[in-house]
């Protein structure tokens, strides 16, 4: 064995014995060292594609020159204070961001991560409304703190014991598998209507806000029909209720423009910004409206977290702006989405399995099933073909929803090359054609 070998063994076998489990399996024997562009590469040498943008965040590709050279120099000057104090990084990256969005969205907070985004807008909607049930789609996710999770209805419910009182799911609108069993293929919004009648049904009188993401991304990558999102807003203000859109992964040209919201034609009350904005690094936002945010403001708003309004993540944040501006990467998006759905479906001519296409920009669903007739989800292909494309070079992800689908969710960064989209394609269609025949 080689010494490279022997230190790989030795560091797996420490990650076994000291690192708690987070992922509902067994760690992947494999150990990155360094990542760039599109790649990232182990430590036996092996260069593998990312279809996944790290945790859905390097959306500029692993390791960007402005996100690096903003890391440098932030670190330079200052890259944290006490939480009540303000740096320039802050307030300018206040304004751009707020410049992006329509005038209503015009107050935000700096925070970590999606799921503390969620948090602060869920609880800004419980605050300025006094109310306190909230509804979510069966099939999101918004994050594992003690509000968000309450909202999350595809992973982290089962075993930790009771949720926060009053959430709600309604029916995702998943035209491929309809949650009503109503229609196929082409959602006519009935799941919508029959979630909200359920929901005033159980309601104790309090609906304070319904939270969304704009594409359902762990739960299937599914796509709501053209209209669902004006309708539900218009079934939320006709209850008192604040529309809170998640586009922890959607916002920042994932898919075609700077937020999904502008496609969807619904601007929401609250909106929980994370991944995308930070390169890579932990930065997410909430973003609000004046009324939102004087109301929270009067009933004594409070949260103060080690790193809230932190100037290096902020130096961090104006640079991936600076970069997606600068670079067009919204519009290329659009146009290698193209590209890469393309080969997606032609894989589907191809291979009987892959039952259903679906997506935006470059964040794209294939779902697995036995047959097309069935409909049955093949979670086990998916998982086998899924560890045979990390063999072959290719990281993706698949998200395994118990007896609703099995997907592979596909989400390369948006500086990814055709070349680089040409060779992930080639590599999961050898993975499937071998996994199929054994060849």
């Amino acid at each position: 064995m080689s010494d490279a070998e022997s230190r790989h063994t030795e560091l797996m076998a420490q990650a076994r014995r000291h690192l708690i489990r987070y992922l509902g399996g067994e760690f992947p024997d494999i150990l990155i060292e360094r990542a760039a562009g599109s790649y990232v590469y182990d430590d036996r040498g092996r260069r593998i594609l990312d279809f996944t943008s790290g945790q859905m965040c390097s959306t500029l590709g692993h390791n960007h020159p402005a996100v690096v050279d903003a890391i440098r120099r932030s670190s330079g000057r200052a890259f944290h204070l006490f939480s009540g104090l303000l740096s320039p990084e802050v307030v300018e990256l206040g304004r751009q961001l707020t410049a992006l969005l329509p005038p209503s969205l015009a107050k935000v907070i700096f925070l970590n991560t999606g799921s503390e985004s969620t948090e602060v807008a869920i609880r800004m909607a419980k605050l300025a409304t006094g109310r306190w049930e909230v509804a979510a789609l069966a099939g999101s996710f918004h994050g594992f703190t003690g509000t968000a999770v309450g909202a999350t209805y595809t992973v982290g419910r089962r075993g930790f014991g009771p949720p926060v009182p009053g959430n709600f799911a309604i029916p995702a609108p998943n035209a491929y598998r309809c949650p009503v069993r109503h229609c196929r293929d082409a959602c006519d919004l009935t799941c919508l209507e029959t979630g909200f009648e359920m929901l005033d049904a159980q309601s104790a009188g309090a609906l304070a806000a319904c939270v969304a993401e704009p594409i359902l991304s762990t739960g299937g990558v599914v796509v709501p029909p053209p209209g669902y999102f004006p309708r539900l807003k218009t079934l939320c203000e006709a209850r008192g209720m604040l529309l809170v859109l998640d586009e922890a992964q959607t916002a920042f040209g994932r898919v075609g423009a700077n937020f999904a919201f502008e496609q969807d034609g619904a601007v929401p009350d609250l909106l929980a910004l994370s991944k995308t904005l930070g390169g890579g690094l932990p930065l997410a936002a909430t973003v609000t409206t004046d009324a939102i945010e004087a109301a929270c403001h009067e009933a004594h708003f409070v949260h103060v977290t080690s790193h809230v309004s932190d100037p290096l993540p902020a130096a961090v944040g104006l640079a991936v702006l600076e970069v997606l501006a600068r670079e067009h990467l919204a519009e290329r998006a659009a146009v290698m989405g193209k590209r890469l759905e393309a080969g997606l479906r032609a894989l589907q001519e191809r291979y009987e399995v892959i039952g259903d296409v679906r997506g935006r920009g470059l964040l794209w669903g294939v779902e697995l099933v036995r047959d097309r007739a069935s409909r049955q989800p093949n979670a086990e292909l998916g998982a086998r073909i899924t560890r045979r494309c990390l063999e072959l070079g290719l990281s993706m992800n698949i998200t395994s929803l118990p007896r609703l689908a099995s997907v592979w969710r596909i989400a390369p960064p948006l500086t990814v090359s055709e070349a680089e989209l040409d060779e992930g394609l080639a590599i999961l269609d050898r993975a499937l054609r071998e996994g199929l025949t054994g060849r």
